[in-house]
């Protein structure tokens, strides 16, 4: 077995209404005097009503372009000079590049997620796209992050189908991982944590996610609410945190890689994507009784499980062999899943998830 490396948590972590309040105790714990904060217009519209300037510190402010590029990244480094401490404010793209920027500057990173649509904030990761948002690759960082504040004042306040995503992506680490895991005998303490870690999240998401919605759309900071962001930002990034490689990406995530390579896709949320791709996975391990559980749920939190709903065409057959061939990439983490799997199994696997939705 490969080493395992546990990196199971940032520095600091709190969820908590008005955490951010505390902010600048917490920048001057550690001696910090000027900040380079990476946000997005609709991201720090989101987070200004809460973050305390009281004038000991220097804030300058970075809009990133739209993508969390190896261009931005070098941008963005460029600028950051003289400075002590990045933030970053935003969804998983802001916090994928200020985690990537830190990394090259060799600068400690705080986050404040405005939305819970992914694990970003929990991960030592970064998911790398081109300017069109074409997926190229994952990096993975040495150091974790200083600080993660998440301040349910702001995802109270941010759009459903964003929680929507991240769910569906949340909910694939249980998938993901036990196809990985189950394949090892005597699995590590390590890898066990993280195995009952995704298990957690699927439980707590099948339970509270139908309420949380209702919720947020309610703006009622409950106890649903907050279990499914913290399982979505927290035990979400647990799971590859303790799991290592056996604890990250299969599948689902292969999927979503290659409906990326296709225009008609990217008005779909990373999760979005996700969802569908959980369900290729299930079709290709022929888990039909799975997908027949998993589709009411879908239906209720309006994930996609169609092609139609992906934006796809199923008379279209060359362009999903194209998405298909580009799932099946060798270097693809779909192939971790130990079943032999090919562009024709996956255009099948499509064409059978169209009859089971009908």
């Amino acid at each position: 077995m490969d080493i395992i490396e546990v990196r199971g948590a940032p520095n600091y972590y709190v969820c908590e209404s008005g955490v951010l309040m505390h902010l600048e105790a917490l920048l001057q714990r550690h001696g910090f005097k000027n900040v380079f904060v990476i946000c997005g217009e609709r991201s720090w519209k989101a987070a200004e009503p809460y973050f305390p300037k009281n004038g000991e510190f220097t804030y300058s402010f970075f809009r990133y372009n739209g993508e969390c590029s190896l261009s931005e990244i070098e941008r963005l480094s460029s600028l950051c000079v003289h400075f002590d401490v990045i933030i970053g404010i935003g969804g998983g793209k802001v916090l994928d590049l200020a985690k990537a920027v830190a990394n090259q500057t060799h600068l400690d990173v705080v986050l404040i997620p405005t939305l819970a649509s992914t694990c970003a904030a929990w991960t030592p990761l970064s998911v790398i796209y081109d300017e069109n948002g074409t997926f190229i690759r994952y990096d993975i960082f040495p150091k974790s992050t200083l600080m993660v504040l998440v301040d349910t004042r702001i995802l109270l306040h941010s759009p459903a189908a964003y929680l929507r995503a991240g769910i569906a992506d949340t909910l694939a680490k249980w998938y993901e991982a036990d196809c990985i895991i189950r394949q090892v005998n005597n699995p590590p303490l390590s890898v066990k944590i993280a195995h009952q870690t995704a298990y957690l999240c699927k439980t707590e998401l099948l339970e509270h996610s139908r309420a949380a919605i209702n919720d947020l759309v309610e703006k009622r900071d409950t106890l649903s609410f907050r279990k499914v962001i913290e399982t979505i930002i927290m035990a979400g990034g647990m799971v590859g945190g303790f799991g290592d490689q056996y604890g990250r990406i299969a599948a689902a995530h292969s999927v979503h890689n290659g409906l990326t390579k296709v225009s008609e896709t990217h008005h779909l949320l990373h999760g979005e994507k996700v969802a569908y791709g959980i369900l290729v996975q299930l079709a290709l391990e022929e888990n039909w009784d799975e997908i027949h559980r998993l589709l009411p749920f879908y239906r209720d939190l309006k994930l996609p499980y169609t092609l139609k709903q992906l934006g796809l065409d199923a008379t279209e057959k060359e362009k999903l062999t194209y998405i298909a061939e580009e799932i099946v990439q060798p270097h693809e983490s779909i192939h971790l899943m130990n079943i032999p799997v090919d562009s024709e199994k996956i255009v099948q696997a499509f064409y059978q998830l169209e009859k089971l939705a009908v």
